[in-house]
């Protein structure tokens, strides 16, 4: 049950993280795509924020132990991954490499969590059928 606490306060951290970080960034008006590329980076931060409110809900989800929680976890997850690997390109681009190296670090730990979630099945099986039993 203790890999099932880690994974949950993980994906509830990163998840509140990605709303942080965007929030920090509009209000300090560093978001300039907002002007140069208005519906591309709406677009791409509904999916960020989407992600992380899954992130949070799954995360969520496990602490309850509800059977949703895994699923809802595996889901985000898998989003997670996406944006990790998608969103270094923009930093690589501006000659970032703290942020790549960040992402990387992260996309690294997100994997080990989802190799784990599949490996460890029976820790998650405890959660529940999906009526809640």
């Amino acid at each position: 049950m203790k890999l099932v606490k880690i994974a949950a306060v993980y994906s509830i951290i990163v998840g509140v993280s990605i709303i942080g970080i965007w929030a920090m960034l509009y209000l300090n008006n560093e978001i300039p795509e907002l002007n140069i590329t208005p519906i591309a980076i709406t677009m791409h931060l509904a999916a960020e924020i989407l992600t992380a409110l899954l992130l949070i809900v799954g995360g969520i989800g496990l602490l309850l132990k509800r059977w949703w929680g895994y699923q809802i976890y595996l889901f985000s997850m898998g989003m997670l991954v996406y944006t990790l690997i998608q969103s270094p390109g923009y930093y690589a681009e501006k000659g970032n490499l703290a942020f790549v190296i960040m992402f990387a670090v992260i996309l690294i730990i997100s994997l080990s969590f989802l190799m784990l979630s599949f490996m460890k099945k029976e820790h998650f099986a405890a959660l529940g059928d999906k009526y809640g039993n």
